[in-house]
């Protein structure tokens, strides 16, 4: 008997499976759309404006999910101008714990929220629709494949570079940390020159190279943006608030010591910073022949102030030339130990 009885229920049920799926569905969409009425209200959010192309501008945006987190710091709303005439590539510069992923992240986050129909966490926005939101951020691997930490970076930025179009919002975290320092910077530098010149696409670029930020003063519709700090005799606050103009340091060693590294590998290397920033003031002043702007400094600095300070004692009008090859081949010799 309670098979019969189920068999009958399961009859009826199937009899009206069509009806039961689009009760379904409706039920399912207006649970969506009441919740999103609900956040809005609740949060604050604001009805976007939604353009076919043009500018996308975000004024005090948040981001959804951290701004409800129970954090000790309030959440600093920022605002953001992408224009595809204009400032098409923002360089986002700052030190680390600042602020810059929360800054892309939200800003992808609020794009898709306009797209999905929902009110955005910001007090105003004028969201173009995009064909495709492309996201390189975080460090993975893919060892079962044979792939490395570097190795998954590229191929994203692979896809990123093929696919994306002059519709697209593309957010790039930190390309090219996973490698040597200059191999880094030549890619970065290369992907930006080619979302500027070839993709078109509206872009977000987090960087801790900061020769990249000249890239502004040579292609057009490129700005910088920074995270701003302040710094104080207690150490430095960040203050999470994206203004203009680009950073002129990282300040990874502060960082460091708000994670706890013993104070003594922090005294060292707030003392090896200060030989590498002297090393690189000297050097850049002997090539450029004037006082140099602090510069990111290179891994390879020491190295080079060697090199320079043995060809300028070397006099060039007397040296023979044995000699000379005998200074290439101690210089050469040099290099590769450093190596």
């Amino acid at each position: 008997m309670e098979f019969e009885i189920f068999a009958a229920l399961r009859g009826q049920a199937a009899a009206h499976a069509a009806a039961i799926r689009r009760d379904a569905a409706a039920v399912a969409e207006l649970d969506v759309l009441a919740n999103f009425a609900h956040l809005a209200a609740e949060n604050h959010y604001c009805r976007p404006e939604m353009a076919a192309g043009g500018a996308l501008e975000i004024r005090g945006g948040r981001h959804a999910v951290i701004e409800r987190l129970p954090l000790d710091d309030r959440f600093v709303p920022n605002d953001l101008h992408l224009d595809p005439e204009q400032r098409q590539v923002l360089l986002v510069t700052g030190p680390n714990m600042g602020g810059k992923s929360t800054y892309l992240r939200q800003t992808a986050l609020i794009v898709l929220l306009a797209h999905m129909g929902g009110f955005v966490p910001a007090d105003a926005a004028r969201i173009p629709l995009v064909d495709r939101i492309f996201t390189r951020i975080g460090a993975s691997d893919n060892l079962a494949r044979g792939r490395s930490t570097f190795m998954v970076e590229m191929t994203e930025a692979a896809v990123i570079l093929s696919q994306a179009t002059e519709r697209s919002l593309v957010i790039l975290d930190e390309i090219g940390r996973g490698t040597a320092t200059y191999d880094g910077l030549a890619l970065a530098w290369a992907i930006v020159e080619y979302l500027h010149e070839r993709s078109r696409s509206l872009t977000l670029f987090a960087t801790h190279y900061h020769e990249l930020t000249e890239r502004a003063r040579h292609l057009a519709r490129v700005a910088n943006v920074q995270v701003a700090v302040r710094e104080s005799a207690e150490g430095v606050v960040f203050l999470r608030k994206v203004i203009e103009g680009e950073a002129s340091r990282s300040y990874g060693i502060e960082v460091a010591r708000l994670a706890g590294l013993p104070r003594e590998v922090i005294e060292r290397a707030r003392e090896v910073l200060r030989q590498h920033e002297r090393a690189e003031a000297r050097t850049t002043s002997t090539l450029e022949g004037s006082e140099a702007p602090q510069m990111q400094l290179t891994l390879f600095t020491p190295l080079a102030q060697q090199v320079v300070e043995r060809l300028r004692a070397a006099d060039l009008d007397r040296i023979l030339p044995l000699e000379a090859l005998n200074l290439l081949a101690e210089l050469q010799s040099g290099i590769r130990g450093e190596g």
